[in-house]
This record gives structure tokens, sequence and C-alpha cells, in this order.
């Protein structure tokens, strides 16, 4: 049996209490006033609060407000680790287990709306399309340039090719957005192109990616459907690398070029390579729960579940894991680990699961998430831009005063 430890997901009372450094009284209180969520029995007329457990992401919630306290320096620096918000945005809100896209549920916008959609939706394109100026149909690069920097990792590749986009390397951004949104659409065709290795194109980009890995309709369709859910998540660590280039004044390339470069982590999106060895493991065991026990037991974790600002699950994977087709271990390992720790699969999972059950190259699930992020960047981009304030925070120090230094 998968044993794991009750804070993945839930606490006994004793452990909460502790945890929050309050009384018990005061534990039931937290929970009356719906601060603290509850497990376990129903609620009746024998209630004993003491059997319940609760959600140890509530509780945690918690003791981040209580540190935080009053003091300005405290609310500062915990503002920038799953904090309080440090800047007003109107692109993506993430409230209540939900992620909206300019007031729409990004769930359901991906049930039909293309990446090309998302783009002009979060850009403020209104009723304009941006895809349709021939600028944004440009071709970057042919097939030769493409071979001579095909061994390069995904991030740097990109890197490397997006400058070749002029659009992207003009510094003299205009005050009115609405001339830098063909730039940009050749910028976002131009993501597409080098992260899949291909060539841009005027097709719809799920479509481009479609024929350039050989998918039937239903797998584009997935393609397009993920790379929707992709598109933005608030004011992740890349889309602030993103803002803080552009409050400089810098290009809208070299935005791009800080947003990949923030991907390119190992806790952004190079969470999807450990991801692909955990499903390879599973595979090669052929049993999810064993998979999971022998990696608990050498101390590793367990990647591709959970994220801190969804207590009850990520809504991007809930809404592309079900159109998937159908993959025993896949769904074992998910049954594991919601059955045993209460966690559930993240965009990581998500996008490593539709990679392998389209049979997609390695490294196509960093690929989707860098592509579909990319409209993403471009909206923060622009915002920030038209926000027209430098981004610079103040760092407390914390090291040696010059008065403890050496007598001269």
């Amino acid at each position: 049996m998968v044993r794991m430890h009750d804070r993945d997901s839930t606490l006994d009372a004793e452990a909460a209490a502790a945890r929050l450094g309050v009384s018990r009284a005061t534990l039931y209180a937290y929970v009356s006033r719906g601060l603290v969520r509850t497990a376990g029995p129903a609620e009746g007329p024998d209630h004993d609060p003491r059997r319940r457990l609760y959600n140890a992401h509530d509780i945690e919630a918690l003791v981040r407000r209580k540190a935080v306290g009053r003091r300005p320096d405290t609310v500062a620096a915990t503002a920038l680790d799953w904090g309080l918000p440090v800047l007003a945005s109107a692109i993506t809100e993430i409230e209540g287990g939900r992620l909206s896209y300019r007031g729409h549920d990004a769930a359901r916008w991906a049930e039909t709306a293309s990446l090309e959609d998302t783009a002009r939706l979060l850009w403020g394109c209104g009723e304009a399309d941006p895809f349709a100026d021939p600028l944004a149909s440009a071709p970057a690069w042919d097939g030769d340039l493409l071979a001579v920097f095909a061994a390069l990792p995904l991030t740097e590749r990109c890197q490397v090719l997006l400058p070749l986009v002029a659009a992207g390397r003009a510094t003299a951004w205009q005050r009115d957005g609405r001339r830098l949104w063909p730039g940009a659409a050749a910028l976002l065709r131009a993501m597409a192109g080098a992260a899949s290795g291909s060539a841009p194109d005027a097709r719809p980009i799920h479509e481009h990616l479609g024929r350039v890995w050989g998918l039937d309709a239903a797998g584009a369709d997935l393609v397009r459907r993920v790379l929707v859910l992709a598109a933005d998540h608030e004011l992740n660590a890349s889309a602030f690398a993103v803002r803080v280039v552009a409050s400089t004044g810098a290009s809208l390339g070299a935005c791009l070029n800080a947003g990949l470069s923030a991907l390119s982590g190992p806790l952004h999106g190079g969470t999807t390579s450990l991801v692909e060895i955990l499903f390879d493991e599973v595979v090669a065991a052929r049993d999810a729960a064993g998979a999971v026990e022998t990696r608990l037991r050498r101390g590793d974790g367990i990647p591709g579940f959970d994220h801190p600002l969804y207590p009850d699950g990520d809504p991007r994977a809930a809404a592309l894991l079900p159109h998937l087709p159908a993959d025993r271990l896949r769904d074992d390992l998910a049954a594991v680990m919601a059955e045993t720790a209460g966690r559930l699969p993240n965009i990581d999972f998500a996008l490593v699961a539709l990679r392998r059950a389209l049979g997609l190259p390695r490294g196509a699930a960093l690929a989707l998430f860098a592509i579909g992020r990319t409209a993403g960047w471009i909206a923060h981009a622009l915002e920030q831009r038209r926000d027209d304030k430098l981004i610079r925070p103040r760092a407390r120090y914390v090291g040696p005063s010059a008065a403890d230094g050496p007598a001269r």
C-alpha cells in the first residue's frame, strides 16, 4: 500500500491546531467561519469535531496570513511567494478554484476557442483580427536554418530563432497597442514554428502543429484545447519576468526571451520533464501504485499533482484529461494519488498525458506549454507597457552592516 503523509491533503484536529498555534476551540471557530474546510464523518447530533480532518491548504493559507500581520516589510516579502497580489491586471483571474480569461471561464472557453481567439481576447483586440494582417503570415525561416539549431534545447532554440522575426526587435513601442498586434501575431506563429521545429505559416496554430506531428482532426483538436488552457496563468514566474522586462521599454521579442528563460527552469515549464520520468517509471513497472511506492521509499517526490492556487484540483487538467484516449496506467496513477493522498493532477500531468496519448515527440509537452503561454506573455507585456512604470522593488538588506566592517 502507498503511504502518504497527512500534510499532503488533510490534518487531524491536533495537528491542525498545532500548526496554527491556536486552541482547538479557535480551530473550530475558523471552520464555522468558512476559513477552513473539513472532511470526515457527516455532521449530526452526535458530531465530534475531533474526528474530522482539516484541509491542509486552508491551514497553510491561514498560517501565511497570520505571519504577514500588519508589517509592511513582511507583506512585501511574502507577496512574492504565493502571497498577496503585487500589481493590478485585467488579463486573468484565479479565484475560487476557477481560471478566467478577461471574465471568460477558461475551461468553457477552451471547448471551442482557438489559440488565436484566445490571443485576441487576452490582447484586448475586440473585433480586430491581427492574424489576418500579411505581417502576421510572413515565414520567419526555412528548413535549412531549423536544421542548424535542431539540437538546441527547446527554449534555447526559440530564443535563437525568434530574433529573426523583425516585429519582435522593434524597441519603439507605440502608445496605440493596435499597431503592435500584427507583430505580436507574427511572434506567436513564429513561436509555434520554433518550438515544433517547423517553418511558421498562416494556418491556425493547432492545425499547423497537427500537420507537423501527423495528427488527425481529433488529435489537432486536443492540441487546440491544451493550447488555450495553457495560454495564461496570472502572475506566474515567467509572466512576471516578462512584465519586468516590458517595464524597461525593451522590445517585445526581448520580453518573450525573458519568459522563455523563466519557463526553462525545473520549477516551471521544466516540470514536464520530471513528469515524463514518472510516467516512464510507471510504464516500466506496469504498476502505478508500485512505482509511486518505490519513489517514496527512495525519498523522491511525485511531480504533476496539486497546485497551491487550486486546493480542489487544477481546472486545466480537469478540462483536458477526460477528452484523452483511455490509458489504464495513466488513470491508475491518477487514482492512486487521489485515493492515498487526496492529490489531483495539474497542468504538467495533463500536458505529458496528452503528449503520450497522441504519440508526440519527446519534449512536445514543453513545446505546447511555451506556444500557448506566448499569448499570455504578449498580453502581459502590452498591459505593462501601457502602465508605463518601471518595476523596481527594493531589497530588505540582511547582510553585514558597513559599521561592522574592519577598522581602517
